[in-house]
């Protein structure tokens, strides 16, 4: 039996889906970094995050950074709904933001992604390529992959790593419910330096 065709339509956010967004991040906060909704509310008047729509229905959505010739882009966030995935939905809210890239003579894409998430098998077939593996936070004590794809090649060149599938261990961070100075939206160096104090102090106990 031929299966039902469904029509995929990507446009910008609007205020008027920003309870949407909200609600299918909070959905998937497990394999997310979360944002205030102050943070999309501010976003979505500044052409920020792309919206998927099947059949005129939500489907998904893709949060990047500032589309500049000078650094590549950054994805921030990119969902679709659980029970439309696997139907390449994902796959034209990227090639949009690729098109984007391309008109605007930006190098690359990149973004970071936790290595027990499934999603880290979809941006490889989506040409994306593995550059740096860090330590993330100490609350799921996960590797992060930073994935890249160039639009431009020629510029820069990069080693490729074979993207971490380490799986994500919260026994540490279960134990320290109770200590109200933990922090799990540090980024950067301060969450590097804030687990390896946690861990020294585990590791000691």
């Amino acid at each position: 039996m031929e299966m039902e065709k469904l029509d995929l339509d990507v446009r910008y956010a609007e205020l008027s889906d920003l309870t949407f967004i909200d609600y299918l991040q909070k959905k998937n906060a497990e394999d997310l970094s979360f944002y205030p909704k102050q943070v999309f509310e501010r976003e979505i008047p500044n052409e920020r995050i792309l919206l998927a729509l099947v059949n005129n229905q939500h489907a998904g959505y893709l949060y990047h950074g500032s589309v500049s010739s000078q650094k590549p882009i950054k994805i921030h966030q990119a969902c679709i709904e659980y029970d439309l995935r696997g139907n390449w939905y994902g796959a034209g809210l990227v090639g949009t933001l690729e098109d984007m890239g391309k008109l605007n003579a930006v190098h690359g894409i990149s973004l970071r992604c936790g290595s027990d998430i499934s999603a880290n098998f979809f941006w490889k077939l989506m040409g994306f390529e593995c550059i740096s593996i860090t330590a993330g936070g100490i609350r799921r004590m996960r590797d992060i992959n930073t994935w890249f794809k160039e639009l431009n090649p020629d510029l820069f060149s990069f080693d490729v790593l074979e993207p971490s599938s380490k799986k994500k261990d919260a026994s540490i961070w279960a134990k320290r419910k109770k200590d109200k100075k933990q922090n799990s939206m540090l980024r950067g160096k301060a969450l590097l330096e804030y687990r390896r104090t946690i861990l020294e102090e585990h590791e000691t106990n």
